[in-house]
């Protein structure tokens, strides 16, 4: 097995990344957006009819809303990757040997002696121009660009999968108990979703799921508090 075999490179690994970080924002948002919704209808009135209308009317403007916009932002950032590499292209086509010095330059930076600089910059020019480029000067990956419609989709199934917990737990519960067992469940799902945050981006899991926890809590109750308000001067 040669040197690099136990870990090879994975074409479309930023791409994965970048839909399950979609996902488990989309999911979070789903939760906290439909959770204070239908909430806040609870607490104006008992209808199960309105608390579920309301709830299915926020699920499905906030899984469009959150799509669309996934989708906009993703793309935006696919533009700009692909002029980059344009602009790349031309460089290389126009002037190869100016782009060789660079790129060796650019490994000298980074610690290398100029002789082995210029050796590696000319091996990997000779295997893949753009990509060595691409990967030094740009921090890009030529063949694994992030994808607007993997990331809009994740988001949206994501938000739709995230909204119907807090959707079905207040129109299935029974009256008495529907806002405290809909604020446990919200608030352990909000607990998990905080935890999969920092696990994809490798931050602090405590802080991560307090402050998920917290402002959740915090919206459910505010929306619960102005509905119930709302549905006492109505």
């Amino acid at each position: 097995m040669g040197p690099h075999e136990d870990e090879p490179h994975q074409a479309g690994v930023n791409d994965r990344l970048n839909w399950l970080r979609a996902g488990v924002l989309g999911a979070n948002d789903g939760i906290v957006s439909v959770a204070g919704i239908v909430l806040g209808v609870a607490g104006a009135t008992t209808d199960r009819s309105a608390i579920l209308t309301a709830g299915i009317a926020g699920l499905v403007a906030g899984a469009m809303s959150m799509g669309a916009g996934e989708y906009v932002s993703v793309s935006t950032q696919r533009d700009s990757e692909e002029a980059l590499l344009a602009k790349e292209r031309r460089e290389l086509r126009e002037d190869p040997e100016d782009e060789l010095h660079e790129l060796a330059g650019l490994y000298v930076d980074k610690g290398l002696d100029p002789d082995l600089a210029l050796d590696v910059a000319r091996q990997l020019t000779a295997k893949d121009a753009l990509a060595a480029h691409a990967e030094a000067e740009l921090g890009i990956d030529p063949d694994d660009l992030t994808s607007p419609w993997n990331a809009a989709l994740a988001s949206m199934g994501a938000f739709t999968l995230g909204a119907l917990l807090p959707l079905l737990l207040i129109v299935l519960v029974s009256d008495d108990v529907r806002v405290p067992v809909t604020v446990v469940v919200v608030t352990i799902a909000l607990a998990g979703t905080g935890w999969l945050s920092a696990h994809f981006g490798y931050g602090s899991t405590a802080r991560a799921v307090l402050r998920n926890v917290v402002g959740g809590l915090l919206a459910m109750g505010i929306t619960h508090a102005i509905g119930q308000l709302v549905g006492t001067q109505v």
